[in-house]
């Protein structure tokens, strides 16, 4: 199965919820959660009520909707974090905020994930000054994340450059001069402001 490919903005409307994927019009009054907080298709309007499963299942859907994750990619993560030590949920959590993508999201180079994704697939990251094209890379704490030279002529570093940062997390470092991210540390739980809770997702694996 390929990448989904259709508007974006069905997926926040069928969890209820912005997840964040188009990027600046998440932020207007033109968000389709706004205008239709109904679930799209000619039963959205209608109530029903989820099962256990159905809450766990549409908790998973939420997270790696959030991320842009394909669903056996997402499983992989799942397991890595079993195996990992401590809690499952928080260590899920932050190996999917440590993605090179989501990290180059963070610290402004891309107004969504997927723009993200897209510029790190087009050759406009480095790590340690080496081009890495892998959006699925995974960033450790002292990396450090620069825009290439090519990367430095796209729009939205240049506008970045120009305006500055909105938000940055705490675990990260950003050096607007040289357009410079560093990853301090892991992101705790308090850190990380997806709107999921992760042990619905623990239990659905779990079942």
């Amino acid at each position: 199965m390929g990448r989904y490919t259709d508007a974006v903005c069905r997926l926040c409307r069928r969890e209820g919820m912005k997840l964040y994927l188009k990027g600046e019009k998440c932020y207007t009054e033109k968000c389709p959660v706004h205008k239709r907080p109904v679930p799209p298709g000619m039963h959205g309007q209608g109530r029903r009520k989820l099962s256990e499963f159905g809450v766990r299942l549409r908790e998973k859907q939420k997270l790696r909707r959030i991320y842009g994750i394909y669903e056996t990619q997402f499983k992989t993560y799942f397991q890595r974090a079993a195996r990992a030590k401590g809690v499952t949920g928080v260590r899920l959590l932050q190996l999917l905020e440590t993605r090179l993508d989501n990290v180059c999201y963070r610290l402004g180079y891309a107004t969504s994930r997927k723009e993200a994704r897209q510029m790190v697939l087009h050759g406009h990251v480095a790590v340690h000054g080496r081009k890495v094209t892998v959006p699925s890379y995974q960033v450790k704490p002292g990396d450090v994340i620069t825009p290439t030279v090519r990367g430095k002529d796209h729009p939205r570093v240049k506008e970045l450059a120009a305006t500055g940062l909105r938000n940055l997390p705490s675990w990260l470092q950003f050096t607007p001069d040289r357009l410079e991210g560093r990853v301090l540390a892991l992101p705790a739980r308090e850190e990380i402001d997806v709107p999921v809770q992760e042990q619905l997702i623990v239990e659905y694996y779990s079942r």
